[in-house]
C-alpha cells in the first residue's frame, strides 16, 4: 500500500489504497476548517479587492492636486451628460475658465503658492455648483464647469458671479495678497456628439472674451 496526499483547502487527507488500487480508508492530518468561517474570509477579501478597484478607478478620474476631476474624468462626465441631455431633452451649459493673474502668483509668491491658489479656485468652483454639476481641471490653470438643467443665460450669470468672486477674494499667501481673476467661455449644449468639440467651442468663446478685456 502507498499513501497519496490530497489537499482539500486547509485539510490534508491521505488516501490508503490496497495493492489493487482500491481505496481502503481516509486518514486526516488536521482538523477540518470551519467552512462558514472560510466563506466569510473569502467574502471579506473580495470586498476589499472591490473597494481597492473602486478607489483606483476614482483616482484615475481625479486631479492629483485639486478637488476636481482631471481632464479624463471631466470628458467622461461630459460624454455621459451629453447622452442624457440628448435622450431626455435636458439643457446643459459648459463653462471654460482660464485664470487671469495666475502667472503673477507663481512668479511673485512661488510655485507652492501657485498650487495652493489652484486648490482654492477648485474649491470655490465646487462650492458654487450643485451635486449634479461637475468641475474639472483641464490642465495648468484652466478649468471646466458642467451645469445640467441650465441654459446659456444661466451659464453667463454663473460665470459673471464666479469671476467677481475671484477678483474680490483674490489670493492670500503668507500675508501677501495677489489679484486673481478669470476669463470664462460659455457654450450651451447644442446636440454636439463629441465632448472634445464642445470643449473646443467653449475654449474658443473664452479666448474671444479674454482678448476683449
Amino acid at each position: 500500500m502507498r499513501p497519496q496526499p490530497t489537499a482539500l483547502g486547509s485539510l490534508v487527507v491521505r488516501r490508503i489504497e490496497s495493492s489493487a488500487g482500491e481505496p481502503l480508508s481516509l486518514v486526516t492530518d488536521a482538523a477540518v476548517t470551519d467552512p462558514h468561517a472560510e466563506i466569510e474570509r473569502l467574502r471579506a477579501e473580495v470586498e476589499a479587492l472591490r473597494l481597492r478597484a473602486e478607489a483606483a478607478e476614482a483616482a484615475a478620474d481625479h486631479d492629483v492636486l485639486t478637488p476636481a476631476l482631471n481632464r479624463r474624468g471631466f470628458v467622461s462626465a461630459l460624454r455621459s451628460a451629453m447622452a442624457f441631455c440628448q435622450r431626455h431633452q435636458v439643457p446643459a451649459v459648459l463653462l471654460y475658465l482660464d485664470l487671469d493673474g495666475f502667472k503673477t502668483v507663481n512668479d511673485t509668491l512661488g510655485h507652492a503658492a501657485g498650487d495652493a491658489a489652484l486648490v482654492q479656485v477648485a474649491e470655490l468652483l465646487r462650492a458654487n455648483l450643485r451635486e449634479s454639476d461637475a468641475v474639472g481641471r483641464l490642465g495648468g490653470d484652466e478649468f471646466g464647469l458642467l451645469m445640467l438643467n441650465a441654459g446659456v443665460e444661466e451659464g453667463r450669470d454663473k460665470a459673471q458671479r464666479l469671476a467677481t468672486a475671484l477678483e474680490v477674494d483674490g489670493f492670500v499667501w503668507a500675508g501677501a495678497k495677489a489679484s486673481l481673476g478669470g476669463s470664462f467661455g460659455v457654450r450651451a449644449f447644442a446636440a454636439q456628439t463629441d465632448p472634445e468639440v464642445w470643449l473646443a467651442e467653449a475654449d474658443a468663446a473664452m479666448w474671444v472674451r479674454k482678448k476683449g478685456r
